[in-house]
């Protein structure tokens, strides 16, 4: 079997920084995407406790305090969410003992972890989420002809996939999809109807990069548009979807305000649409969807892995006039076109030299930008354009 060493997680890097500083470190993120590795890594030493185990969990819930004083001083709780009775004891013990880095936490399961954490850790918790593998974690280990942007959206970038090459990701994301995805979400809002469940993800999955609209959502399915924003709450909770926000200046009284929807990973993204091959996904009509879908969550995998809660926007008008990818920093507005041709094209910039001329106007600082499926870097018409491989090395 064709096993792969294990990838140097970037957020190790401000882990070990904050574990110096917090007395709990909790680490958020979907199920499989390395979180218990990645405690270990930077919890070396510490003890292990599994809350998913059941004798774990009943010792735990029984008698909160005495778990405490059991475990302490370098424990990982993995898990911890299904023990909310834990959390007051944390919060005493932590303020009684004052050592840093005492626990690390863990859960797949975000809202029901940051919900206790602000209830009761508030300011001694430093909350980090990660994501599957990053372009930049896997690039040191990929050869030149792995380096091509369709088998890796393909594939995705759970690290299951990855330590062993010959594991078939058909297979990895039916399961993934059946053991974790139904069971966990369905369990949380119990949803009973599993079929209704499945054609509402996948209609989320054919909606990729495109304006939420709840109520059309709603209506395929015969249910009200709260009970869709509910349902749509949990995948974002469950870190299945996100949900990127207009860009808030007003420029313009005709922009749309309502949220665009994207996956947190292209290869489970594409197992819901019915993509197996590479020949499957060039010639969907959902591809350019995907490749955005792609960039702008490796956009907020750099950002997650500083530590950093990435604000990440888009702009769209009532004339279609749209960029994919705003994000602001000090110096300026930074504003991305992404688009998955090979070759750059004329339109390609059009709406960037609107959204310019609009900024202008307003005397906003903006810089632009195309994110493109090709393998070049350079400027052109004003803007930088950039390949996807950028992302590889650099951060946008």
């Amino acid at each position: 079997m064709s096993k792969s060493p294990i990838v140097h997680r970037s957020m190790s890097v401000v882990l070990a920084t904050v574990l110096k500083q917090y007395p709990i470190v909790s680490i958020t993120g979907p199920r499989q995407s390395g979180k218990t590795t990645l405690c270990h890594l930077v919890g070396h030493g510490y003890r292990y406790v599994n809350l998913e185990i059941q004798e774990n969990r009943e010792f735990a819930r029984k008698d909160p305090g005495q778990f405490l004083e059991q475990y302490q001083n370098g424990v990982i709780l993995d898990e911890v969410q299904a023990v909310p009775e834990l959390f007051p004891y944390l919060q005493y013990l932590t303020d009684k003992r004052k050592r840093k880095g005492e626990y690390i936490l863990s859960g797949s399961q975000n809202f029901l972890l940051l919900e206790k954490i602000s209830q009761s850790l508030a300011g001694r918790v430093a909350v980090f989420s990660l994501l599957p593998l990053s372009l930049k974690e896997l690039s040191p280990y990929l050869t030149v002809s792995q380096k091509r942007w369709e088998p890796l959206c393909l594939r995705g970038f759970y690290p299951r996939l990855f330590a062993d090459k010959k594991m078939n990701a058909g297979i990895f994301y039916k399961s993934y999809f059946q053991t974790y995805v139904q069971r966990d979400v369905r369990q949380i809002i119990n949803i009973k109807d599993s079929k209704a469940f499945q054609h509402f993800i996948k209609l989320c999955a054919n909606r990729a990069g495109t304006v939420l609209n709840a109520n059309e959502i709603g209506g395929q399915l015969g249910m009200d548009g709260k009970t869709v924003a509910r349902w749509l709450s949990v995948l974002e909770a469950s870190y299945i979807i996100y949900l990127m926000p207009a860009w808030y200046e007003n420029l313009d009284k005709r922009i749309l305000k309502k949220p665009k929807i994207y996956f947190y990973d292209t290869g489970l993204l594409c197992y819901l649409l019915g993509i197996k091959s590479e020949a499957d996904l060039i010639k969907h009509p959902l591809m350019g969807s995907i490749f955005e879908n792609f960039i702008i969550t490796e956009c907020k995998k750099d950002y997650y892995n500083k530590g950093e809660e990435p604000e990440l926007y888009f702009w769209q008008d009532t004339n279609q006039r749209e960029i994919d990818l705003i994000i602001n920093k000090q110096t300026a507005t930074h504003l991305y076109e992404i688009k998955s041709g090979k070759t750059p094209l004329a339109y390609f910039f059009k709406n960037l030299a609107s959204f310019k001329l609009l900024a202008k106007e307003k005397g906003k600082k903006v810089k632009s930008h195309v994110v493109y499926g090709g393998n070049e870097s350079f400027k052109r018409e004003g803007h930088e354009l950039y390949s996807w491989n950028y992302l590889l090395e650099k951060q946008l």
